[in-house]
């Protein structure tokens, strides 16, 4: 395991379930209300799938090229290039399963289970692949994506944009591929995402660069924090315009786990805020107001 002791008792602490030497999963907090009938994720509102059968995982615990501010991981653990084993997607797929029972196995008793979802939750059909670091690095994504497809599962794929080689050979394109775009320009980018490489943003703006030539859906995540770039629309309307993604999310920063220490509360922008940053995006790159879900702070746009 490429995880230290004292850094994996503090994840399991938090959730974590460690699958073999690199990969992790983690009951999704919306996982959970939907089990309970108490709402679901955005991710189905806005895309149908269903969020009592979402498996969240990670291939790269330990690996990513930022440390953005806003981040609810602790990132200090984060190594910038691949060291150690290379474990089989096969293999972190099954762990990762496994591990989703075992995290979900008590709601079985509690008092408000679903018990039809309950059962449907043991066979995930939907992965998102954005629990923790930057899933790009991981040598064999190409063939995780390809094994869950396989297998029946719809794919998110979280990328910040900072490995557009590895996206432009892919063998395999995600139903999902989500790019963070989380500053309007360099200095800000450097300022909102702290990368651990020198030529971060440009890495980006090639990825977003390419987006238009990769065949399946394509969203431009904005997580956007108050006072450091929640600004600047015609800033981002200038990237949406070079990726020309199916749909824009804007998405308020929530002050949850390792990022309290280095923001707040003070800077999640309230989703009033939010709808009027995305209004103005809107007028500034030409697309249009879709849907949005209140709980999460999230405004979704479309071409």
């Amino acid at each position: 395991m490429m995880i230290a002791a004292d850094d994996a008792t503090r994840l399991r602490k938090a959730g974590y379930v460690i699958v073999g030497s690199h990969s992790a999963a983690k009951v999704c907090l919306w996982t959970k209300r939907a089990l309970l009938d108490r709402g679901f994720c955005y991710k189905q509102k806005f895309y149908g799938i269903s969020s009592h059968r979402c498996l969240q995982m990670t291939p790269t615990l330990p690996f990513c090229t930022q440390r953005c501010v806003f981040c609810w991981r602790s990132t200090k653990l984060f190594s910038t290039k691949w060291e150690g084993a290379v474990d089989e997607p096969d293999e972190i797929i099954d762990g990762c399963i496994d591990a989703q029972r075992l995290l979900l196995n008590g709601f079985k008793g509690h008092p408000d289970i679903n018990i039809a979802k309950f059962r449907e939750a043991q066979n995930p059909n939907q992965a998102a692949i954005s629990l923790d670091g930057e899933p790009t690095l991981y040598p064999k994504i190409g063939e995780m994506i390809t094994e869950f497809k396989r297998r029946g599962f719809t794919t998110f794929l979280v990328t910040n944009g900072t490995r557009p080689k590895t996206l432009a050979s892919l063998p395999t394109l995600p139903t999902n591929l989500y790019v963070s775009s989380c500053a309007p320009d360099e200095a800000a980018y450097k300022k909102t995402c702290a990368p651990t490489i020198k030529d971060g943003w440009k890495r980006l703006n090639e990825t977003l660069e390419l987006f238009p030539s990769l065949k399946t859906r394509k969203v431009m995540r904005l997580t956007l924090v108050k006072g450091l770039n929640l600004k600047d629309a015609n800033g981002y309307a200038k990237l949406v315009a070079k990726a020309e993604p199916d749909f824009v999310e804007a998405k308020a920063y929530m002050a949850l786990g390792a990022s309290r220490l280095r923001l707040g509360p003070d800077y999640m922008p309230t989703h009033e805020e939010i709808r009027a940053f995305a209004k103005e995006l809107a007028d500034a790159s030409g697309y249009k107001y879709k849907d949005e879900q209140t709980e999460s702070r999230v405004v979704l746009l479309c071409k």
